[in-house]
This record gives structure tokens, C-alpha cells and sequence, in this order.
């Protein structure tokens, strides 16, 4: 005699699956766990939750460890039941019915007659509302999605290009399908070519070339003979190779394309910037590839970019070298600029008729040019004449001034007035003056300057051009010799003296003017007082820099060179908050 543990399963269509099991003992186990002799998997079944034990031939007791348990429908947490007469157990969503068959074995058939669990209850109940059976499955799905993709963006587009129809025949009715394949709008500048596909796309499934772009660009000039910039390319990593097999695949021009750096479709704002690594390419290592070239290597602003080598004098020199610029002018900007000599007392003097401050200021003398980009030459009747007077005769009530810039004239007029006449200060004007701080307001100076009075006219020509005269002051002046009379040494303002870059006093307009030229400090005209690369440093980088204003090269440099501004979008050259 024994416990016979009998499990009845039932299918899906209904036939029930009995499993027995023996279990020669006289107590067995009752709970989740499965070292139990009789195991229910069920959440709401104790571990352990009871104990049966036999009793004789036909009675058995039923303990409870823990939570009770149900008999006939009653709670309990002990019993005794005669197998003989039956009985049945509830634990969880099992019962249990006791029976004795007639080997005298205690029968214990086991059902789950509710869900194991609420969660598998739920996921019955979600599966029974659900479309899900309704729809194909994943695959079929897939495939699906696969086919909607390649007629939708592949073949439509295809059938609508070859069926296309230039001109007004086209009928709404008829598909547009190509435009699904491009990736953006056009840029700003090319906007106008929105709708006409075919100006750049020359053939179809063939990429832009430089024939469509050099059919308007056509002043474009070239960056640099093609031979050379072949040389100067830097041979491309094994992923370089493949992503130009790649393209070489889908018909994309090689490097040095025009669509190689300008990139189209990227949005209906200003086209993309150059990266700074279309110019590194070459100009990172140049000098091993081009050993008769004589830029520098340059990668990056910040960290790999030689000093800046102006123009002075006709040739590019370094400003390591500390290059002098010859301007042919003596000009003392430190005398000029001082808040307490004699120049800052005649600009104080002078607030009336000019908009001076305590001292003069770099603006005084200097005029930006209409688009703020460089200065106006300094010119002596309209920026130096402020102070410094070339009078020299009154006639009435006009003043005559000597003729600034024409040195014959101004020779020829000085010995017409005093041809037979003694020399001396017209009336009304006050003779020496020598310097700006001997100015006395409301009368005009007269320009013989010097001791030299009673002298032939002659004389007085000597004695502008001498070491004392009015001339001597600001220019160099080359006495008379082999026939020739005086004359002056010609005065040279540069304009501009980056040729192959580029600078916008404009963009800086929120620094001083000391920020970046230390005129306060220079005491001749021939200092070239621009910045090195040091000062630009303090305030740019690289491209991927963290420095206030992250510049790419494209800021500075133009690939197709010119005397205009390098073509870059806005919104990049501003400063980093």
C-alpha cells in the first residue's frame, strides 16, 4: 500500500492526459517546491505549504505547515479524511481528490482547475482580444516592407523618370516620384535650381561633374596647377581606398571634384563649410611632398600652423624675422598716442572743432573703409592737416598753404612770393611754431618755422626742406643734386598685406585696437605693427578646438584665391559663449 499520485492535464480540445506516480512512503510532502513528493507548481502554494500522512489502510491526515487549505470547500489546517469515503483538497488553483482504489492504495488525483498565476490570466485574456492572430507574421511582414520600399523608391522613381516629359503636357495625374530621392533642399545660393534637377544632374545615375558647376562659376579660378595639387595629396588609408572604391562604384568623381568640397542638398540655409580636412589633406606633411614649395605645413590654427608672413616691401617675410616697413614717413605713433605730452594738450585744445578726447585715439587719424573691413590711406589735408598747418601767406582774407604732395609747385609758389620781397610773417599769422603743443586757438600758423628770417626766397625754400624745415618733420628729403632740384621720398601705405589670407577688422570690431597693434609703444612709422600668430591664438583654434572662436581654414583662406573675403556661412564665425 502506498500513495498513488494521479495528474490529470487536459488538452487544448479537451481529451485529458493522467500521469501517475507511485510513492512507496507512509508521509508525503504537499507545496511549490519540487522536492516535494507531490509538487504544485503554483504561486499561491506555500513552498512547503502541508504534510499527508497515513494513518492505517483507508485514513490519512492533512496538516498544514503554514496557510491552511480547503476541504469540501471549508477551510482547515488539520484533518483526518477516510480515503474510503473520499474527500477533496484545495491548494491554490489545484484540487485534490482522495479516493482508495482497490488495492488499498490512498489515490491522490491532482487538477489545475484556475491560472497558475493573475499575470498568466492577463496574458490569456490579451492573446484572446489581439489582433495579432489576425495579421501575416514577422517574416511575411519583412518581406513585405522589402517589396513596398523597392516599388515605392526604386521602381516608381525609375518609371517616372523614363516616362518623363519635359514641359507642360505633364498632367498632375502623371508621377514625380524622382524628387523621393533626394536627401535636402538646396542651399541658399542655388536655390533657383529647386525644381530643375537636370541643370547639375546632366545624366541620370551619374553624379554632379565640374562641367555642370563651371557652366555659371565660370571666372572660378583654379586653387593650384592640377599636377601639383596630385603631388601635393596625401596618399588615402586603407579605409580611404575603400570609401574611394565606393564612390568610384557610384559613379562619384575623384578627388578635387567640385562636389568634393562643396556639398549640395544639405539644407535650404548656407551651404556647408569646407571642413578644415579637405585642406589638411595636402597641407599637413606639403613640404615632404612638394619639397620646392614655400608654405609652411599647416593642419590646424591652434596647434600645427606657421607664423604669418606678410608682404613688406614687395617680398613675404615672417614676422619672427621682425621685418621693418619702409613707408618712407617719420611718424612717432607712442608721441601721438601719449596721454600727457604735448599732442594730448593740442587735441584738448582742439575738442571744439574735433571730435578729440583727453588724448588722441587711434580713430582720430585712422577711417575704416566703407564696409569696415581695412583703413583709408591717411591723408595729410584730411587726417594730419587737423593739427598741422602748411600755411604760409595771407591774401585778404584767404590763407595759401604750401602744396602738400607736389613738390615742384610747392617750390615754384614760395619763390613767387618772396621774388623781391623781404621775408617775413604775413600779418595775422604767428610765426615759429614747432611743435603741436605751442598751438594757440583761433590763429593760423604761419609755415616758414624756423630762424631764418629776412632771408632771400631762396633761402626760405632751403630753409623748408633743411634739417629744421616744415618738410623734414614727417618725410625724407632728398637735397638737390646733378641738376634736380629738392624733392621728397615717396610715401608707401600698404594696403593690404596678407595676399593669401584673409582679415576683417569688422568681425573684430568688439576688441581695442591695442588688443592686437601695440602702437602706443612704437616711436617710428617703419615698426610694422601687426599681430603675430600668438595674439590671433589667444582668441582662436582649430576647427575642433575649445578656444573662444573655433576656426576652420576656410575662415582665413580662400581655395579659389581673389582679392574678396573667403566664402564662408555666418552662423560659423561667431564666438563661442
Amino acid at each position: 500500500m502506498a500513495f498513488l499520485i494521479r495528474t490529470v492535464s487536459t488538452t487544448a480540445d479537451g481529451r485529458e492526459i493522467v500521469r501517475e506516480t507511485r510513492v512507496d512512503q507512509d508521509a508525503i510532502g504537499v507545496g511549490r517546491l519540487a522536492s516535494n513528493e507531490l509538487s504544485l507548481p503554483d504561486l499561491s502554494v506555500e513552498p512547503n505549504h502541508a504534510r499527508i500522512e497515513r494513518k492505517d489502510d483507508r485514513r490519512i491526515s492533512v496538516t498544514a505547515l503554514g496557510l491552511g487549505f480547503g476541504v469540501d470547500g471549508r477551510s482547515a489546517k488539520r484533518i483526518d479524511i477516510n480515503a474510503a469515503k473520499g474527500a477533496e483538497l484545495a491548494f491554490g488553483g489545484h484540487r485534490i481528490t482522495v479516493s482508495r482504489n482497490p488495492e488499498g492504495d490512498i489515490v491522490l488525483a491532482v487538477r489545475r482547475v484556475e491560472a497558475l498565476s493573475d499575470a498568466e490570466e492577463e496574458r490569456d485574456e490579451a492573446s484572446a482580444f489581439s489582433l495579432r492572430g489576425k495579421l501575416p507574421g514577422k517574416r511575411a511582414t519583412a518581406w513585405l516592407l522589402i517589396a513596398a520600399v523597392l516599388i515605392g523608391f526604386l521602381a516608381i522613381p525609375v518609371w517616372s523618370f523614363v516616362s518623363h516629359r519635359f514641359g507642360p503636357e505633364r498632367t498632375i495625374y502623371e508621377a514625380q516620384a524622382q524628387k523621393s530621392w533626394s536627401s535636402g533642399p538646396l542651399s541658399a545660393a542655388h536655390h533657383a535650381l529647386e525644381a530643375r534637377c537636370e541643370t547639375c544632374h546632366e545624366q541620370a545615375f551619374v553624379s554632379v561633374r565640374d562641367t555642370a558647376c563651371l557652366t555659371c562659376h565660370k571666372d572660378t579660378h583654379d586653387h593650384a596647377p592640377p599636377a601639383r595639387i596630385g603631388k601635393a595629396r596625401a596618399e588615402p588609408g586603407a579605409w580611404g581606398k575603400f570609401l574611394n572604391s565606393v564612390a568610384s562604384t557610384f559613379n562619384k568623381p575623384g578627388p578635387g571634384a567640385c562636389v568634393d568640397c562643396h556639398t549640395e542638398h544639405e539644407g535650404a540655409g548656407p551651404m556647408a563649410a569646407t571642413p578644415q580636412a579637405f585642406c589638411a589633406e595636402c597641407h599637413t606633411g606639403l613640404s615632404q611632398r612638394l619639397p620646392d614649395t614655400k608654405l609652411g605645413n599647416a593642419g590646424d590654427f591652434g596647434t600645427s600652423h606657421p607664423q604669418f608672413r606678410p608682404v613688406v616691401g614687395g617680398e613675404r617675410v615672417s614676422l619672427d624675422a621682425k621685418p621693418r616697413d619702409p613707408t618712407g614717413l617719420k611718424f612717432p605713433h607712442d608721441l601721438h598716442l601719449s596721454r600727457t605730452g604735448g599732442v594730448a594738450r593740442m587735441g584738448q585744445t582742439l575738442r571744439g572743432r574735433y571730435p578729440f578726447g583727453d588724448a588722441l585715439e587711434c580713430k582720430d587719424c585712422h577711417t575704416p573703409t566703407a564696409d569696415g573691413t581695412r583703413f583709408q590711406p591717411v591723408e595729410m589735408e584730411r587726417n594730419c592737416g587737423m593739427c598741422h598747418s602748411l600755411a604760409f601767406d595771407r591774401i585778404g582774407g584767404t590763407v595759401r598753404t604750401l602744396r602738400h604732395g607736389d613738390v615742384a609747385q610747392m617750390v615754384a609758389d614760395l619763390r613767387a612770393t618772396w621774388r623781391g620781397r623781404t621775408v617775413s610773417p604775413p600779418p595775422g599769422m604767428i610765426e615759429g611754431r614747432r611743435r603741436p603743443g605751442n598751438y594757440a586757438a583761433g590763429q593760423t600758423y604761419y609755415a616758414r618755422f624756423g630762424p631764418n628770417r629776412g632771408s632771400s626766397a631762396e633761402g626760405i625754400v632751403r630753409q623748408v626742406f633743411a634739417g629744421a624745415g616744415v618738410c623734414t618733420e614727417c618725410h625724407t628729403v632728398i637735397p638737390p643734386s646733378g641738376g634736380r632740384d629738392w624733392s621728397v621720398a615717396p610715401v608707401f601705405q600698404q594696403a593690404r598685406f596678407f595676399q593669401h589670407g584673409w582679415f576683417d577688422h569688422a568681425a573684430h570690431r568688439t576688441e581695442s585696437c591695442a588688443s592686437c597693434h601695440k602702437a602706443d609703444a612704437s616711436g617710428t612709422a617703419n615698426d610694422l605693427l601687426l599681430p603675430g600668430i600668438g595674439t590671433c591664438r589667444t582668441c582662436h583654434g582649430g576647427e575642433a578646438s575649445k578656444a573662444q572662436v573655433p576656426s576652420g581654414c576656410a575662415m582665413c583662406h580662400s581655395y579659389h584665391l581673389s582679392d574678396g573675403a573667403p566664402w564662408q556661412p555666418k552662423r560659423t564665425a561667431g564666438r563661442r559663449n
